[in-house]
């Protein structure tokens, strides 16, 4: 778990380690692996880092992760809440639209309000965290969002959220017509969107407020949540956590 996400800038934890793994690796004809035991250490090592992996996979609940949970801004009237606004648990998950692993983290969250939010115990707050310096459309697919909930309403956020992953990549050209999939009717979001730009624009203003407050808290990609439970403090879920492991997550939090 965590490492299930885009990151906002050319470092990648994953593509470090292979790289040094690279550059350590030595090959045969360097005149290096000339110990016949050499072999069976690298068999148990790979066996270690299997069980390993195997361990790490098993659900074990919410552990701290990186960054400050406790920077996050409260929640307010511009936030975008799916399911019980009063809810004992709620998950504000700053995500970006152009990133796969956020789709699927979406799907997972859609299945936990629905089943585990059934009785108004979970919620999930939407923010928006583009990460332009690996997604060109992402401020984009952003301003667009924002328009559909400032002209048609949280439902309408809401159904364009999902219209959006399941057209990923989206192509920006294409809004008005996935806006209209989404239910929106009308001339009000094209007129928002075309003046969404630009520091003047308050559009603008709210998305990059959230993208600044998730790099504030320490995010270092995309989905980056945190868990909110009344009485207790805040925890970072850093990455997309698959159904079974949000299941288990909410679970521990209500105290089942």
């Amino acid at each position: 778990m965590g490492s299930d996400k885009c990151y906002h800038t050319s470092y990648d934890p994953r593509i470090t380690f292979i790289n040094t793994m690279d550059h350590h690796h030595h090959h045969p004809e360097h005149g290096v692996l000339k110990s016949p035991y050499l072999i069976p250490t690298a068999i148990v090592v790979g066996g270690i880092i299997i069980a390993l992996a195997v361990y790490i996979s098993i659900p074990k609940g919410p552990t701290p992760g990186v960054g400050d949970a406790s920077l996050m801004r409260g929640i307010d009237s511009t936030d975008h809440v799916f399911g019980n606004p009063a809810a004992k648990v709620i998950i504000v998950e700053y995500s970006d639209f152009d990133c796969p692993y956020c789709k699927t983290f979406s799907e997972t969250m859609h299945q936990i309000i629905a089943n585990e939010g059934a009785d108004g115990d979970v919620a999930w707050v939407f923010r928006e965290f583009p990460l332009i310096e690996i997604h060109p459309n992402a401020l984009s697919h952003a301003r667009a969002a924002e328009c559909v909930a400032r002209t048609s309403g949280t439902d309408a956020f809401w159904r364009f959220e999902t219209v959006l992953y399941a057209h990923q990549p989206v192509d920006p050209s294409t809004y008005g017509a996935l806006a209209k999939e989404a239910g929106v009717t009308g001339d009000a979001f094209a007129k928002c969107y075309a003046d969404a730009a630009g520091p003047s624009s308050t559009v603008e203003t709210h998305i990059l407020r959230d993208r600044q407050n998730a790099l504030d808290m320490g995010a270092q990609g995309t989905p980056y949540s945190i868990l909110l439970v009344a009485n207790k403090d805040p925890v970072v879920i850093n990455g997309g956590y698959s159904y079974e492991e949000m299941r288990l997550v909410v679970s521990q939090a209500l105290g089942k």
